[in-house]
This record gives C-alpha cells, structure tokens and sequence, in this order.
C-alpha cells in the first residue's frame, strides 16, 4: 500500500463512525474514575485523606492520574482522538448532504415490483393528468418533485441527515466549548468568615486553579463581602438535624469604583458577578477568642476557622496560633455547637448541628516557638510542635465568656463567641454558554433525526391496451414505513362504484 496508503487508510478508520463512537464510549468510561476517587480540582483535603487511609494504593493511583482524571494526558489523548474523529467524520458528510440538497430525485427504476411499496390501478384520466394530479398532491405533502419520461420522482426527508449532521456538529461544538472552558477559565476556592471580604486576586484563594491561557493580571477586579449567613436545620422528627436550607447574605462591587450591592445566594443559586460565578459549597463555625500573654498584652483576638469532624453534628476541631504572645503560644481545641454529656457522661459531644449551645474544649496548650519565621508554609489546622513545650493544663469545656489560665503565668484564652464560615468556588467558563447551546442543538437534532424518515416516491402513468391510463405507483421509505405512501394511493385511486345488491332496481 505504501506510506500514502496506509495514511489513507489510517485516516478512514479515525474518521469512520464506528469509531466516533467508540472514542465517545471511552471518553465515558475515562470519566468514571472520577466520580469513584477524590480529585484534586474538587478537594484536595479528600485527596490528602486517601493518601492516609490507603499508604501504599494511594502514590500508584497518583501516578495514573486518577486524582486528577479530567487534567491526565490520556483523558487528553482520548478526549482530542474523538474530537478529530468527529470532525473528520461531520464534515464531509455536510458537504455530501448541501450536494443532495442541490441534486433532483433520481429517476423512475424501470421495475416498481422491485420496491418495498408498490401498486398499479386503472384510470380514466389522461397519462398527462394523472401525472399531474400525482405532482399535486406530492407537492402538498412537502416532497420535492421533477417529472419527466411520462413519470414524476418525488423525495423529502432531509431533515433526518439533516438533524443528525446537527447533532454530530453540536457534539463537536460541546467538545470544542469544554475546550474553550479549559483554556481560557479558572476555578479558585476559599473559606469567607462572617465580616469578611476577598477581592479577585489569586493571594486570596486557598486553591487557584487557572487555565493554561489564563494570566493572573487579568481577572475581573470584583470584591466580594460575607455579611450574614444562615443556616436552618430539622429540629424534630426523624430527619432532626438534617439541613433545611443555607442562606448567605453577600455584598459585591464589579470593581473598585462601583456601586456595592447586596445579593441572598444559596446551593445552587451563585452570585453572578463580572461574567463569574460564586457558588456557595459549604459551612462552618469560626470560634473567637482573647489571648493574653505572660505580659498582660493581647496577643490573638479574633475567629478562629475550625474543621467539621462530624458532618452529623458539625463538632469541629481547630488550632489556635497566637505567634505575637510572649512566649509564642498554641492551642489544639474542639468547638461543640450544642454541648451535651455522652451517653456514658465520661466526655462532650454535639448532640445538634445548630449552635444552640456553643462550648470549646482546650485540647492541648503549648508555648515556645511556633516556627512561623521559617518561611515554610504551614497548615492553619496544624500545629508544628518541633519547638514547642506542651503546658499541663486541665482539659475542661469552656461557654462563652469563659476563661482558661495557662500555669506559671504564661497567658490565659478566653473564649468570647462564635462566627459562621462559609466555603466559596469561583468560576469563569467562557465555554459555558456555548455548552450550554451546543448540548440543545444536539438534543434538538437528535429528535429531529429519530422523528423523521427518508422517502422516496415514483408515479408513472402510460396509456393501456382498453384505452385507459395505466397508474403505477412505488415508494421506498429508509427505516420504518409509515401510512403515508397509503394515504397518497387513496387520493391517486380513482373510486371503485360500490357494488348493487342482487334484487334491488338502480335509478
């Protein structure tokens, strides 16, 4: 075959249908494990998660991209195969199609008893009337007719290659729009304590993921604040402490020098701000706290984000660094929103996911170096103890307002009260609309392509040996026949005298 040959050859087996579908069948399929472990993109924190749980599973995982499927070379290999295939495959097929569009119905076969559909009757019309009724009466029904040689070739139905081209292009468009998603968006997430704002920058973001055409500088400049947030939950029956609805009250500037506004935003109902979107994705409680050093100065005085550890009864855990305190001081604490004994009433545990009755617990209390001047970046929920002394203290629960005293006169915390948090992703997809319009567009071409059928009708009309024209009539209908080719023999058949009873006499 030689070099050209096998490119050829090569280039049919890509761009046949066959294999479009299988492509799409493997894209699918790549998408799995991605629903089944933790990604990066979504939580890293899950992520780091499964590497604790699963030591030695985890790095081989790790090193087939199964923690970041959507972003691996072979999803992207899988995902740009398809895309060629069905361009390679729509294309030329529009061309053949705009080509049929222009071409007339082919003639008449010679042998209407070879056809799927066929009839032939008696008329007493003339060859040219009946072939021109048979033109009439195709034409009202939407076919395309040409007549010649004593014969009329009608053909409609286009619509069906014609939605099925369309739902092909939208599908390439909807690959194309991902595409243009992936280059030209980002996606940055944080956690906003109440009272507080973040401007769209990528220093605020705890995870910044942007696209590989995107540059830092040019981000929409708007400012977002958290004002109030809500949280309702079931408080009887059996679905008590279930979440009934989240509510954060938000204000936002589309930039420096414009006009603040105030919008409520939910799950599933983002902030729309400068072409992005803020989705609300989850929540917590920030304790605030007071922490005075050995010298009688405060050191700490404000909210401390802690880490649900139990998403039943939101019971969380937090550090508390405080490195301005003389020593540098430390805390290890629980925050229980509504306090109760356990069952055994050896320990605290939250008995409700509402802050009904809030209390901390001091874990651990530690002074010394914190290692904050290192320049290593450190967890806010971890404490590094390499330079620390643990302070013995008496594990106790504190309400709000109350006092915990740290011996020899190191310091002293005071819890002061609570703050809500919530976890925020924003996004820009300028493939989103497009996505959005290609995926209609392929639903609509594919209904269109299962609702319709290729037809094709012939009437040939020809004078008998009794004097009377000789109709026939053939139709081939591509997929399912439909009643439509009987419909057009009841008006092309002339009426059939009803037959007189024996006996009766006929005016």
């Amino acid at each position: 075959m030689g070099l050209t040959g096998w490119l050829r050859w090569g280039w049919r087996q890509l761009t046949s249908m066959r294999t479009a579908l299988i492509l799409l069948f493997l894209v699918a399929l790549a998408s799995v494990p991605g629903s089944i472990f933790p990604q990066r993109g979504q939580a890293p924190e899950k992520v780091d998660q499964y590497f604790e749980e699963h030591e030695k599973l985890a790095p081989w995982l790790d090193k087939l991209s199964l923690f970041d499927v959507f972003a691996a070379p072979w999803f992207a290999a899988i995902y740009l195969l398809l895309f060629t295939s069905l361009a390679g495959c729509v294309l030329p097929r529009s061309w053949q199609l705009l080509q049929n569009l222009r071409s007339r119905p082919p003639v008449a076969p010679k042998r209407f008893t070879r056809l799927p559909q066929h009839a032939e009757f008696g008329s007493d019309r003339t060859p040219e009337q009946a072939l021109e009724q048979a033109r009439e009466a195709l034409r009202k029904r939407r076919f395309r007719t040409v007549a010649a040689d004593g014969s009329v070739a009608a053909e409609k139905g286009y619509l069906h290659e014609a939605g099925n081209l369309v739902f092909h292009v939208a599908l390439l468009a909807l690959l194309f729009s991902v595409g243009l998603g992936a280059m030209f968006g980002y996606r940055g997430n944080l956690l906003l304590t109440e009272g507080t704002g973040f401007s769209n920058s990528v220093a605020y973001y705890s995870e910044y993921k942007p696209g590989h055409m995107v540059d830092p500088e040019d981000l929409a400049p708007f400012q977002v604040t958290l004002e109030d947030f809500e949280a309702d939950f079931v408080s009887s029956g059996s679905q008590t402490g279930q979440a009934r609805e989240f509510r954060a009250k938000m204000a936002y500037r589309e930039g420096p020098g414009s006009a603040e506004r105030s919008e409520l935003v939910k799950v599933n109902h983002p902030l729309e701000v400068s072409g992005a979107k803020v989705y609300l994705l989850g929540h917590g409680y920030a304790p605030t706290f007071k922490v005075t050093d050995s010298k009688g100065d405060v050191a700490f005085d404000g909210a401390v984000q802690f880490l649900p550890m139990d998403s039943a009864t939101l019971a969380s855990q937090g550090v508390l660094k405080a490195p301005d305190a003389e020593p540098q001081l430390g805390f290890q604490m629980m925050f229980w929103p509504t306090a109760a004994p356990s069952p055994d009433g050896s320990s605290v545990v939250s008995s409700f996911p509402g802050p009904l009755n809030p209390m901390v617990g001091v874990l651990g209390a530690f002074k010394g170096d914190l290692n904050m001047d290192s320049g290593a970046p450190q967890s806010v929920y971890e404490l590094d103890a390499e330079k620390l002394q643990m302070v013995k203290i008496e594990r106790k629960a504190m309400g709000i307002g109350e006092t915990l005293k740290l011996p020899d006169g190191s310091g002293e915390i005071t819890f002061t009260g609570y703050k809500q948090y919530v976890s925020l992703t924003a996004t820009y997809d300028p493939g989103r609309v497009p996505a959005l319009i290609s995926a209609t567009l392929a639903v609509a071409g594919l209904v269109v392509s299962l609702m319709t059928r290729r037809r094709r009708v012939w009437v040939r009309a020809s004078a008998g040996e009794d004097g009377r024209t000789v109709v026939e009539v053939g139709g081939l209908t591509l997929g399912t026949p439909t009643g439509e080719f009987d419909d057009l023999l009841r008006e092309l058949r002339p009426e059939e005298p009803e037959p007189v009873p024996a006996g009766t006499i006929k005016e």
